[in-house]
């Protein structure tokens, strides 16, 4: 069979980086392009206290990559709240800083649905681990978010910045508690653009513009209050917020000195690091999409395609389920069943991934191939339900390992399934939902483990 030779298409790390922005404001819960928005305020900022080009360089990074690491706390958002996690992240974003108007959102929302037992366990476990459990969870999101902005390698700065997001001008907020100075400046910018463009985009530029002035003092900086206010001032500033165009406009914003055109060795980095923003969503999926992107580099090399196929091959693998990120937990941990919506909400992760992968210039030739990893031979797949004469050698491959890695994976409704169980099952789809002659290198890959 002959393999076309894979070209890196050009492009730069802000462009891709950005556009893979809209993977983290699908696990938050925020309207698309939350991350671009919070860029293009932050960087107004930024350039109104006069900060230096290196200096804007890791704060336009920090914007965009400011949620890596909330993918980690979604399941456990789930559990504790018994609520659906981006529902619950998305509406908390709007909330008062009061105690009291903090305590209604929880209660309110917490087991809602639930029966009055169920409700008071869960309310009841609040209000004992209440501070215990905010901990957790931003350490877990900001631990995990700065740790994988250093395998992409960005400076401390950046790092620091992300690690340091929720913490409060007073002293109030988190991982740290620190307080005034001692808070990373990107960070009190970047919470800062966060909160602006929330409140923007949940009621207007005013609601905006009172929400950022009424917590001067307590959550932020007054000294960069000040600075919002004056360049927010201008309509342009608002036009440019709400335009369509304004992902080109926050891509051409980024300083030349922190951006560079990428390598083959880098967007493999890219790929990784949101392979494991994707794993982090569920703890039933860790090291899935490494796994999954390995074996199909594995069973590509076994069908001789050439070394930079592969390594495009692997990419797709390794970002098949990034459209999870739009799909509630409280979906992907169920024990049970789904029912009719959730089914659909499930199924469309995989359209998700198609358009996430599709709007990013060095991963769009990806798309088609990963988000079609649930069609199948017989045509009875999804999302297009393609038939089988549609169904490129490259997505049955990912199909077959991604078959492969879940059933002898722990998944919420059973345990892991020993090798030769999922194999024999595999086999019984074999020539419907498993094109043979990829089972056939399966089982000799993974003779060879």
């Amino acid at each position: 069979m002959l393999h076309q030779p894979i070209a890196i298409p050009t492009a730069s790390r802000a462009e891709v980086i950005a556009a893979f922005s809209h993977a983290l404001d699908l696990t938050e819960g925020q309207p698309a392009g939350h991350c671009i928005r919070t860029c293009w305020i932050g960087m107004q900022v930024g350039r109104a206290i006069g900060l230096s080009d290196a200096d804007l360089g890791d704060l336009y990074y920090a914007l965009l990559l400011k949620d890596l690491g909330c993918s980690s706390n979604a399941a456990r958002i789930c559990e504790l709240y018994e609520a659906d996690d981006r529902a619950f992240k998305a509406g908390y974003k709007t909330v008062g800083t009061s105690l009291a108007s903090t305590l209604h959102f929880v209660f309110s929302r917490t087991a809602k649905g639930g029966s009055l037992r169920q409700r008071a366990r869960a309310i009841g476990n609040i209000l004992l681990n209440g501070d215990a459990i905010a901990q957790d969870l931003i350490v877990s999101r900001c631990t995990r978010g700065a740790d994988i902005a250093r395998t992409l390698r960005f400076s401390d700065a950046v790092c620091d910045a992300i690690y340091h997001l929720d913490e409060h001008w007073n002293g109030s907020g988190r991982p740290g508690r620190l307080q005034g100075e001692a808070i990373p400046l990107l960070s009190r910018i970047a919470l800062m653009a966060q909160v602006a463009d929330v409140f923007h985009s949940h009621a207007g530029r005013e609601a905006a513009a009172d929400e950022v002035r009424r917590r001067s003092g307590d959550w932020f900086d007054p000294a960069l209050v000040d600075a919002f206010l004056a360049v927010s001032a201008s309509p342009t500033f608002w036009q440019v917020l709400s335009s369509p165009t304004i992902e080109g406009r926050v891509v051409r914003l980024a300083p030349h000195c922190s951006d560079r055109p990428l390598d083959g060795a880098y967007l493999d980095s890219i790929a990784d690091a949101f392979g494991q923003v994707i794993d982090a969503k569920s703890p039933f999926t860790a090291g899935h999409s490494k796994r999954v992107g390995d074996l199909s580099a594995r069973m590509a090399t076994a069908f001789d395609m050439t070394a930079d196929e592969v390594r495009w091959l692997r990419r797709a693998a390794v970002l098949h389920d990034v459209g999870k990120l739009g799909v509630s937990s409280a979906i992907l941990e169920k024990p049970g069943g789904l029912d009719d919506r959730e089914w659909a909400e499930m199924r469309d992760h995989a359209t998700h991934t198609r358009a996430i992968l599709g709007r990013i210039g060095a991963f769009s030739d990806l798309a088609d191939i990963a988000a079609a990893h649930h069609e199948r031979l017989d045509g009875c797949g999804y999302p297009l339900g393609l038939p089988g004469a549609a169904i490129s050698r490259h997505t049955r491959i990912i199909t077959t390992c991604d078959f492969y890695d879940a059933l002898v994976s722990d998944r919420p409704y059973r345990g892991a399934l020993p090798v030769d169980e999922a194999l024999r099952i595999m086999s019984d789809a074999s020539g419907t939902a498993i094109d043979p002659e990829c089972l056939a290198v399966l089982k000799a890959s993974v003779d060879r483990t």
